[in-house]
């Protein structure tokens, strides 16, 4: 199959009561004759006709339907997606696919079911469609709540899975920096105000993101299909602590007191000083990502991933400091910004955290860190033998 024959494909996320649902029942009634394929999780609240359904698929207005039964649209659903994809795409009788997926689906697993072959299930959707835009639905009335409730899903009863321990808040975040488009619903329950602010919000976390307000499910459907917007690159960097890392600096939102940047520093965090600064987290951090370098862990690069109330803390990989010289001659020569911020002592160790907030005070945040680093005397000392009671580098740690 060519690539103007491949079969477009939409994917709608967004967390529990955003809106997809009532996004998707407008496309269904505004699809200008196009033959349009769904897969959802839940049929019960799309209005098409039950019995249509139950006879083989088709509505009068010529959608096909699949249900996933087994709940949410991520890793353990990527084999029955696929399969029910591929199977719509044979048919060759439909001009679009929509995925509305759960809303506590992460958009990366379901991203990479199209961009990747899965050689275990020996399917290459890639051969019949072709991934057009990821669309998030962000509730603006009640994102702030859910954001700042320091809940996993578990909590909220949300999973059935009981080692499922994501945060509501990260979820929230993984969904809103990996879209191209982000529909932002319910601004009819908030003042004229509060939406400008939030959309500078959204703009700062994903900077290449398209916004669009929506009232009652309501948009174009031109907005929405046939955008050619996806690219897994591009959506994998797009995020706006990604471009911060990578020096391009997003610009300030003033007059919303939103503002952001990266801490960096060639000294160590002494582990016990930057624990408890950890466990003061400023309020007005609203995220923060990046690389830090803990002296009492000296061969390893730490990732620390915050969003809300939830801390993530992680090992990185080893600096390249540590590795044979035959490696890193090899990774000098393949990239050589790495020669450029190398240390005659310590190598490539280094802290680099991206700081997203509200009203923040850089000087007080970067002067409260500072004092976290080892002193000139500490630099000295053995490392090995100061006290560490911070989540080992694992998998992700919640601190």
């Amino acid at each position: 199959m060519d690539i103007q024959s491949q079969i477009p494909v939409t994917v709608l996320s967004g967390y529990l009561g955003a809106g997809k649902t009532t996004v998707l029942n407008y496309l269904l009634s505004n699809k200008d004759g196009k033959k349009v394929a769904v897969i959802v999780n839940d049929m019960s609240e799309i209005n098409i006709d039950s019995q249509l359904i139950q006879d083989g698929g088709f509505s009068r207005t010529e959608e096909k339907l699949v249900e996933l039964t087994n709940g949410c649209i991520c890793c353990t659903l990527r084999e029955d997606l696929m399969i029910e994809v591929e199977k719509l795409a044979k048919q060759g009788d439909i001009d679009y696919i929509v995925i509305e997926s759960t809303g506590i689906s992460e958009p990366i697993p379901v991203a990479q079911t199209f961009t990747y072959i899965d050689e275990e299930v020996g399917i290459d959707l890639s051969k019949y469609c072709r991934l057009d835009a990821m669309i998030t639905v962000v509730d603006a009335f009640r994102f702030w709540t859910d954001y700042e409730s320091g809940e996993t899903l578990l909590d909220r009863k949300q999973t059935d899975d009981e080692h499922d321990q994501r945060d509501v808040s990260d979820l929230l975040i993984d969904q809103i920096e990996f879209a191209d488009i982000l529909l932002v619903s319910k601004t009819d329950l908030v003042t004229a105000e509060y939406t400008e602010a939030f959309q500078a919000f959204l703009q700062k976390m994903n900077p290449e993101a398209e916004i669009h307000l929506i009232e009652n499910g309501v948009i174009d459907t031109s907005v929405i299909l046939s955008r050619h917007l996806f690219d897994f690159e591009k959506a994998s960097s797009g995020a706006g602590w990604i471009k911060e890392l990578n020096e391009e600096h997003v610009p300030e939102t003033e007059e919303y007191g939103i503002s952001s940047f990266v801490y960096k520093r060639k000294k160590p965090f002494h582990p016990k000083r930057w624990e408890q600064w950890l466990s003061q987290f400023p309020q007005e951090i609203v995220r923060a990502k990046g690389f830090f370098w803990l002296a009492s862990r000296n061969n390893m690069a730490g990732l620390i991933s915050q969003a809300g109330a939830s801390i993530q803390f992680q090992g990185a990989g080893y600096w390249i400091a540590t590795l044979p010289k035959v490696q890193q001659q090899q990774i000098f020569a393949e990239d050589c910004s790495v020669s450029s911020r190398w240390d005659d002592t310590y190598g490539d160790r280094q802290t680099e955290i991206v700081f997203i907030g509200m009203d923040m005070s850089r000087l007080e945040i970067e002067s409260s860190l500072d004092c976290c680093l080892l002193t000139d005397e500490e630099m000295l000392l053995d490392w090995s033998l100061l006290e560490d009671s911070l989540p080992p580098f694992v998998s992700a740690n919640k601190l």
